[in-house]
């Protein structure tokens, strides 16, 4: 039996923001029926897992709107530099919001947090070898609110397991990070392939 290709007979753009488009799309069923599927169309995300020395995770606290709360995040940021390597995103997102450098990168995992409605991919680096550089001073932004801590692993993982971390790509990305102490090697080139990383916010921005 073949696999069905899930054709568009129609596409309608909905709303388009400054971080993100909704689009209404027409899908064709295997078995013929056109099912309508709205998309939120993401720039893609990067985040960061930075270990110290002794294997502590820096973590920030901070303010979600949409959950009307602070949660516990890695430092992580949007894609929004037209054109900006993923890599030098992060980079600048550690630097930004926890003041930290990087002598080691690799890719920890991919994710894609919401597939059924949104093309949002995140990717997450581990980040080795870090050294202090000092936050830059981000005025009356939000992130200016934040507040940084080194956390353990063992505790990361512990905050994860007791709801603490609620943050679905933190929580997936602890946990690889956990695995991954006991494999140091299976981490992937900071430039391997991204196969789910969105393409169609940045092109209708350019």
């Amino acid at each position: 039996m073949s696999r069905h290709d899930f054709p568009v007979e129609a596409t309608e753009d909905v709303y388009a923001g400054r971080v993100m488009a909704l689009r209404s799309d027409r899908v064709v069923m295997p078995g013929g029926r056109v099912a309508t599927r709205e998309i939120l169309e993401h720039p893609g995300a990067v985040a960061v897992a930075a270990l110290d020395a002794d294997d502590r995770l820096m973590m920030i606290h901070q303010y979600r709107h949409a959950v009307g709360r602070r949660l516990w995040e890695l430092p992580a940021g949007l894609l929004d530099v037209q054109g900006e390597d993923p890599l030098l995103t992060a980079q600048r997102e550690l630097a930004e919001e926890s003041g930290l450098a990087a002598a080691e990168w690799s890719v920890l995992i991919d994710v894609v947090p919401s597939p059924g409605f949104s093309d949002e991919s995140v990717r997450v680096y581990l980040a080795r070898d870090v050294s202090e550089i000092g936050r830059p001073d981000l005025g009356d932004d939000e992130e200016a609110d934040l507040t940084t801590r080194w956390v353990s692993m063992p505790v990361a993982v512990r905050m994860v397991l007791a709801g603490t971390i609620v943050n679905a790509v933190t929580v997936a990305a602890v946990l690889a990070a956990h695995v991954l102490a006991g494999a140091p090697t299976a981490a992937r080139p900071a430039d391997a392939p991204w196969t789910d990383r969105p393409t169609r916010f940045a092109a209708r921005k350019a």
